[in-house]
């Protein structure tokens, strides 16, 4: 290995290790002995991509706003370190999991403190619409981020700039003005990118004038931010076509909100019910969010009860079966779904066909299971018949999985948030032990999953 990449790999696990310690991780490696189906009830709270983007959007008020449900997680812990270092006050609520964020201080901060607590998040990125609307000004330093694909900023700076932002590179990161404030714009994406649809809502709900956005992302989350900044005073249509339309308004006020239940997380559970011939009650997981996934849950073999505060997710028993997946922006199949699920398919009995069209190097975490034992053969062609952007681009983003196959312990390293969770998955399905180092990067997104294991009757060890 030479150097850098040892210096880089060095860097993930001290990331990772930041990560699990901002919520009360004290190691960074389980040692798991696999085998023992999961069974009781865990709890999910607010879904990590919207409530990040609604503490950001506290930003554009001038009056506090109420978040609850928050989850206790490293990356609500990086956003509420930047909001406080531009002079939001953020206190708990009265109920656990309630955040009160008073932006009526805000002001613009250093370099080096936007720097220290954003560490490899990309979310400063979005900061920048209300800042410029609040402070005329707006910094973020290079961005980090999952090693699971191209995601570039430019056309974040693109869009600022047509709101008549002026964006200047600097060494160390990317300064922005608005000397002549920021105006409506006509916008068209050209793939419904969540995040640059966060943007533009972000950023047009204070610009003067109207603003068209054509091939939005149109994802619960983005619905529920849509309702957050509409309680605030923000004017927006959706239309069936993908269309949002905006109207500036001159003053927003702070908002009252629950956030909408983190969908990627019930899926990961259900996953894990599946992979461990389990059976698992997810509580405050809903229908309507997941019924793309619940289609597929159901094809694979696995069962479900929708009940009133939740989502009960067993193995009924008998053979799974295999399954054709491509993975789509919403209202299709997540990609943050398939991760998990590939636990599952490689003990489904026949081929299973996963076709990755959102990120292009999402099967990173793919070898790790097969030194376990898991038949996967990574492909460069598009396996499917859904419109890909990365078949013409050498990614290797097909995946086949033959089973059943038996996963047996192995040394494992966790690559990023949603492989990271797999590999538990696949490590808790195993026969034997597995050892899984950089556990850190897991808590992003899952809060307290140690807990949740533990409640569900793993056998595991924490080490280091």
């Amino acid at each position: 290995m030479n150097d850098a990449r040892q210096h880089d790999d060095a860097n993930e696990r001290g990331s990772a290790q930041n990560h699990g310690a901002a919520v009360g991780l004290t190691a960074d490696k389980i040692t798991i002995r696999g085998g023992i189906p999961l069974v009781g009830r865990i709890e999910v709270k607010g879904a990590k991509n919207l409530v990040t983007k609604a503490m950001v959007a506290a930003l554009l008020g001038e009056t506090p706003s109420v978040l609850k449900d928050v989850p206790n997680i490293s990356d609500v812990r990086i956003v509420r370190g930047l909001l406080e270092v531009h002079g939001v006050k953020v206190t708990e609520g009265a109920e656990p999991g309630d955040l009160i964020l008073d932006p009526v201080d805000v002001e613009s901060a250093h370099f080096a403190a936007i720097d220290a607590h954003a560490g490899s998040s990309r979310i400063p990125i979005l900061f920048c619409g209300p800042l410029l609307h609040r402070l005329g000004e707006a910094f973020i330093p290079d961005l980090g981020g999952c090693r699971i694909g191209d995601r570039p900023i430019d056309f974040h700076l693109e869009v600022l700039r047509k709101f008549g932002a002026v964006v200047e590179k600097q060494p160390n990161g990317i300064r922005m003005s608005a000397p002549n404030g920021l105006k409506g714009a006509k916008l068209e994406l050209p793939y419904p990118s969540v995040g640059a649809t966060e943007q533009v809502l972000l950023t047009a709900v204070r610009a003067d004038g109207i603003t068209e956005l054509k091939g939005a992302a149109i994802e619960p989350e983005i619905m529920d931010l849509i309702n957050i900044l509409q309680k605030m005073g923000a004017i927006i249509t959706v239309d069936t076509d993908r269309v949002i339309r905006i109207e500036g308004v001159d003053r927003l006020m702070g908002y009252n909100h629950r956030a909408l239940f983190d969908r990627n997380e019930a899926a990961s559970w259900a996953a894990a019910a599946l992979a461990t011939d389990g059976d698992i009650f997810v509580g405050g997981a809903r229908q309507p969010e997941m019924i793309t996934f619940l289609n597929v849950f159901r094809k694979v073999g696995g069962a479900f009860d929708i009940c009133d505060d939740g989502i009960r997710f067993y193995h009924p028993g008998g053979d799974l079966k295999p399954v054709i997946i491509e993975t789509d922006v919403h209202p299709g199949f997540m990609t943050d779904w398939q991760q998990p699920l590939v636990i599952a398919l490689t003990k489904a009995h026949g081929t299973s066909i996963v076709h990755e069209t959102v990120y292009e190097q999402r099967f990173g975490f793919v070898d790790a299971l097969v030194e376990m034992g898991a038949t996967i053969q990574i492909h460069k062609e598009c396996l499917g018949g859904h419109p890909c952007r990365f078949g013409q681009r050498n990614f290797n983003h097909s995946a086949v999985i033959t089973g059943p196959t038996k996963l047996h312990g192995a040394d494992i390293v966790v690559p990023d948030l949603r492989g990271g969770f797999s590999h538990l998955i696949a490590a808790l399905s195993a026969e034997g032990t597995s050892t899984v180092s950089n556990v850190g990067i897991i808590s992003r997104g899952y809060e307290n999953f140690i807990g949740k294991l533990r409640l569900l009757g793993a056998d595991f060890d924490l080490e280091g």
